[in-house]
């Protein structure tokens, strides 16, 4: 709770996946992977309560025994490869406004596939959409390669005209800061999300992601690498003991 505004975290984790099977719950270090979602919301100040949205019955379970509460299942329809999320966030709210004794002020989105993120990570958004009184915060991370050294390459390859006159004579920190979406945190009111039906509001905001944090599981090479960091993490958390 925060000014007396209650917070849900709702984690939407569908049993589908193509390029990591069973990707949400597979053991990372441990722990399945949903779990490190669970307890960054629990780590947070101001989460009231963590409910998982899953079509699997299996999920649901494992995630009740990590923290978080999983009082329905998801319909297949909304967990299919072409299903769009804002539908199971809309599943999850007409359930809470039915079904649910307990009502809320602000929902989080958080993905599992974001396992990094920490639970300042989530009180820095919600502070912001508090203190900026936004419909919406999302998080963003500075970009690793400048777009500025991208472009489109034509049928031939040829690199004329890739390179903005000028640019390559420019070292990096000459380079004006961009950024992207993270996925780590996406924060709305309650109301407005329910209405609109959308994460990026006109009055939208950002808090920025620490580079080490912003770690997008999707292919099997992130996930080696999810497991490298989080055990150099231990081995340090380890040592400071």
């Amino acid at each position: 709770m925060i000014n007396g505004k209650r917070v849900l975290a709702y984690i939407p984790a569908r049993s589908g996946s193509k390029s990591i099977i069973h990707k949400n719950i597979i053991d990372v270090c441990g722990k399945p992977l949903i779990a490190y979602s669970i307890l960054a919301a629990k780590e947070s100040k101001y989460v009231d309560k963590v409910i998982i949205s899953t079509d699997s019955a299996h999920y649901a379970e494992i995630a009740r025994t990590w923290g978080a509460d999983a009082p329905f299942l998801r319909p297949p329809e909304l967990a299919g490869d072409t299903s769009v999320e804002m539908d199971a966030c809309q599943h999850l709210i007409r359930w809470v406004d039915t079904t649910a004794s307990e009502k809320f002020d602000f929902i989080i989105k958080l993905e599992p596939t974001s396992p990094l993120r920490i639970g300042k990570d989530i009180d820095q958004a919600i502070e912001m959409l508090v203190n900026k009184d936004a419909d919406t915060v999302v998080t963003v991370t500075e970009v690793l390669t400048h777009p500025f050294w991208m472009n489109v390459l034509p049928p031939d390859n040829s690199m004329k005209g890739f390179l903005k006159p000028g640019v390559e004579k420019l070292n990096r920190q000459q380079l004006p800061k961009y950024y992207q979406l993270d996925g780590l945190v996406y924060v709305a009111k309650w109301d407005f999300i329910k209405n609109k039906k959308t994460w990026f509001a006109e009055n939208c905001f950002a808090t920025i992601t620490p580079g080490e944090r912003a770690l997008d599981i999707d292919e099997p090479i992130q996930m080696d690498l999810l497991k490298l960091i989080i055990q150099k993490r231990n081995q340090t958390a380890t040592g400071n003991k």
